[in-house]
């Protein structure tokens, strides 16, 4: 026993002897700024004002890899806005289809988690001085997405959710179809998955959707515009002189009948309403004035145009687009006689069209894109487009009636909205708290 007793003391004296001779280091405490830079080394991090439910906010701009998958390529300066409440808390991704304007998304004050808004490549602070356009594929910007949610990972623990608007709503779901287990659920909104260059279903759309009156109304005005296009000309000359636009790539006749060729697809994407469509005694003034509140003249000048260069490259090459119907204004064209929107990619540049890339993903969406939220509105043009998944999958398709590409969950009525709510929190627990908006 005693031998024992001699043992342990021993065992005991010789561990104090050697914790005396180690050299504690100090621990080493960094401040969450700090815990970003180190997630994303060479990255410029700086502050922002703080608004909403955030605590923090920050500008993160990152050397973006051209290519994931070749980094001699070289790299770009991208641009993300990560707005900080909890690192527990449920997190939200914006996958932008543009360029990102730093504000609070629907999703993030319904959960009021983290929000992570991610300019989409090559659009605008994102954008170099030169377009490679090779490098503008969604492929790559996928890739961007997947990196900067798996290094997040590393300090955001709880639940993901992607989501998106349009163009971005398309990204949720090409992102959804290549990593489907990077968030537990994807919210687009008012996305289309656009079957070729010019998706025929927008055209069915606009021929069948509304009233008869109404589609009568849209063309008579459109007709006036045109008989009247001398006067709207002089309207827009002096809206253009006042904004401060040129119109050297596209003249404002052209622009002009672009935006006539245009009317009824946005009028119905936009909300547009009957009875304030002007009638055929309209002034100039009055046909002009509304042309530009559902179209926008700006559409066609020449920031706009450049600025839409990467958006045209995209849906010509990959996305797909639409097309435009001439029949009730043909004979008063004088300008655009096959209207395309490959009018408006970047010129001497490669845009085959690849029919297969969209296919992949509906094809993935419709038959397995579990826990999607679809948020859409009945009368929007884009809706035309949209996927719908298989009675088996289990994913939520919401459609507003008379709802345009305007549509968010807070306008849906309140049932609905607990429809959507009860859906959610099925799909994330109960871990997660869901705040509803307020009506």
């Amino acid at each position: 026993m005693k031998f024992y007793k001699s043992v342990v003391l021993f065992i005991v004296i010789s561990f104090t002897i050697v914790g005396c001779r180690i050299k504690l280091e100090p621990v080493e405490i960094l401040t969450f700024q700090q815990k970003i830079e180190k997630l994303f080394p060479n990255a410029e991090v700086s502050e922002m004002e703080v608004k909403d439910h955030f605590t923090r906010v920050y500008q993160i701009v990152l050397d973006q890899p051209l290519d994931h998958k070749n980094p001699e390529a070289g790299t770009f300066k991208h641009y993300l806005y990560l707005s900080h409440v909890d690192v527990a808390k449920p997190t939200v991704i914006i996958t932008e289809g543009y360029n990102a304007v730093p504000r609070t998304y629907e999703l993030s004050k319904i959960f009021k988690g983290n929000q992570v808004q991610v300019e989409y490549r090559f659009y605008g602070k994102s954008r170099p001085d030169s377009i490679q356009w090779k490098y503008l594929k969604n492929d790559h910007a996928i890739e961007d997405y997947h990196k900067i949610v798996t290094k997040l990972k590393r300090i955001y623990t709880g639940k993901w959710i992607s989501t998106g608007i349009s163009k971005g709503g398309e990204t949720v779901l090409i992102y959804k179809s290549k990593y489907p287990w990077d968030v537990e659920v994807a919210v687009p909104y008012v996305a289309p998955l656009i079957k070729g260059q010019e998706d025929p279903r927008t055209e069915m759309h606009i021929k069948k959707v509304g009233s008869d009156a109404c589609r009568e109304k849209i063309t008579k005005f459109q007709r006036e515009v045109l008989i009247k296009r001398d006067s709207v000309l002089i309207e827009i000359s002096k809206y253009a002189e006042e904004k401060g636009m040129s119109f050297t790539e596209l003249s404002t006749d052209e622009a002009l009948e672009y935006a006539v060729l245009e009317f009824p697809f946005s009028f119905w994407q936009w909300g547009g309403k009957c009875n304030e469509i002007p009638s055929e005694n309209a002034t100039a003034s009055q046909l002009f004035n509304y042309i530009n509140k559902l179209v926008g003249i700006s559409f066609y000048n020449d920031k706009t145009y450049y600025d839409l260069l990467p958006s045209y490259y995209q849906h010509m090459t990959e996305l797909g687009y639409y097309g435009f119907d001439t029949v009730h204004v043909k004979d008063l064209l004088k300008v655009v006689h096959k209207p395309t929107n490959l009018r408006f990619a970047p010129k001497n540049v490669d845009l085959t069209y690849n029919p297969n890339y969209i296919n992949e993903v509906r094809d993935f969406v419709e038959n397995q894109g579990k826990k999607i939220l679809y948020i859409y509105g009945e009368f929007d043009t884009w809706g035309a487009c949209a996927p719908t998944p298989k009675p088996h999958v289990d994913a939520l398709k919401m459609i507003l009636k008379e709802g345009s590409h305007k549509t968010r969950i807070k306008d849906f009525s309140v049932e609905e909205q607990q429809r959507i709510y009860d859906k959610l929190q099925n799909w994330l627990g109960y871990s997660v708290t869901i705040f509803p908006l307020e009506k």
